[in-house]
């Protein structure tokens, strides 16, 4: 990209340990960072990205400007040595730069392959960046860009559709068993790690609430309350089986919390009403024979691993096409970047030409004093008629693919600029 350059730099959870991520020098928030990097001298537009995963920033500079060990400094503030930070970052620049990030627009840079958070996470930052004024013409293309192509690898792929998590898939059966899960009530057993998952899936899915049953009261409260939901004591379990929909069971008990009786009672309470329930706990929580009741739908630990094994194939297969779709898109915005590099050879070739025929009329002129305004208005559309013969050839080969598609475009628009001496000063006395 002649004149210019973009430029990314990151850490992420496939290069960086973790406590070597942690020790990127990022205040909370984006405001206090984003106006420390629009200070790096030859920095022209700018833009963060910090999530748990990652820390990537994109700059535009002028295209010999060398800003690398200040973008280092800026992020590890010395924390590290020159020798661990080369170990752990990656840099790219222009066509590999937008391939990357497009890659991680479309989750398939992502720690799990098609999830959808990674998108919100780019647009909040690309908010701040642009509410602080850091990003200009080409980085405001290229990030709008970017959402566009996420958008369209889910559009045209089923790379979001697969569950690849335990927890997410204990929700893609519970929405074959219900449908919609909109006003569901689920009951969580235990406040494992995975249970505590799953029913972060649950309520995005919009379920209607949540309450938690652990032998340790004050731990339940307190993971109730992320939920907005409430607490129980083990004891009321058998009331609890009455009121919820679906259950998530992940207690570090030895033996059967719920065994086949308790639920049989249960059932004819609630009218026969569906109960689902999943055992994610290894020993198993949950009786077997649960599945023996009419209305009740049990899995546990291997079925849903089962349901992530099919669902990890399916979705790799959708991830064959859409890296073709970022490769595509890709191409698509080299090609643009290229054509917009060539905007300044245009208008200095549109200038030269122009003035050196303005120079050359005013000397016609000041050697006719005599001609009229008809004469001279005659004269002026002639010249300007030549000037734009004369430019035709070269404006149209300029804007072609064959110098802004292809190889060595920098290298055709350098003859260009070379040939009618554009960077000679003005050479038209």
């Amino acid at each position: 990209m002649q004149g210019e350059k973009i430029l990314l730099l990151g850490v992420n959870h496939k290069t960086t340990p973790v406590e070597i991520r942690e020790k990127i020098a990022l205040s909370d928030g984006y405001e206090e960072p984003l106006a420390a990097l629009k200070k790096i001298p030859a920095c022209r537009e700018c833009y963060l990205l910090a999530t748990c995963n990652r820390v990537e920033l994109i700059v535009v500079v002028e295209e010999q400007a060398e800003i690398e060990s200040d973008i280092i400094a800026f992020l590890f503030d010395g924390s590290l040595s020159k020798e661990e930070c080369s170990q752990y970052l990656y840099i790219y620049y222009n066509a590999d730069a937008v391939h990357h990030m497009f890659m991680v627009a479309a989750s398939l840079d992502s720690m799990v392959v098609g999830e959808a958070q990674i998108l919100g996470q780019l647009k909040e930052a690309y908010r701040y960046a642009a509410q602080l004024g850091c990003t200009g013409p080409l980085l405001n293309k290229f990030l709008h860009k970017s959402f566009s192509v996420a958008k369209r690898v889910r559009t045209e792929t089923g790379i979001g559709s697969s569950a690849v998590s335990i927890s997410y898939a204990a929700v893609q059966l519970a929405e074959k068993i219900f449908g919609s899960l909109k006003g569901k009530k689920v009951l969580l057993l235990g406040a494992g790690e995975m249970a505590e998952l799953a029913a972060e899936h649950l309520v995005g899915q919009g379920v209607g609430s949540v309450v938690v049953a652990n032998r340790t009261l004050s731990r339940a409260v307190d993971l109730a309350k992320r939920f907005n939901g409430s607490a129980v004591s083990m004891d009321e379990l058998q009331q609890q089986l009455e009121q919820v929909d679906i259950i998530i069971s992940s207690t570090g008990a030895t033996d059967l919390i719920i065994r086949k009786q308790d639920v049989k009672s249960v059932m004819r309470s609630r009218r026969n009403k569906p109960l689902f329930f999943i055992d994610i706990a290894v020993p198993r929580d949950l009786d077997p024979k649960l599945i023996e009741i009419d209305n009740v739908y049990l899995y546990d630990i291997d079925d849903l691993s089962s349901v992530v094994e099919i669902n990890k194939s399916a979705r790799d297969k959708e991830a064959v096409k859409a890296v073709r779709i970022v490769d595509e898109e890709a191409l698509k915005f080299q090609r643009w970047c290229q054509g917009r590099a060539v905007i300044p050879t245009i208008r200095d070739l549109r200038e030269k030409v122009d003035t050196i025929a303005r120079l050359e009329l005013d000397r016609t002129f000041s050697r006719l004093p005599h001609v009229n305004g008809s004469d001279k208005k005659a004269l002026e559309k002639m010249v300007r008629a030549i000037s734009s013969r004369i430019l035709h050839d070269p404006l149209t080969y300029l804007k072609s693919e064959s110098c802004t598609g292809r190889d060595n475009s920098d290298l055709k628009v350098d003859v260009i600029r070379s040939l009618f001496k554009l960077d000679n000063g003005d050479d038209s006395k």
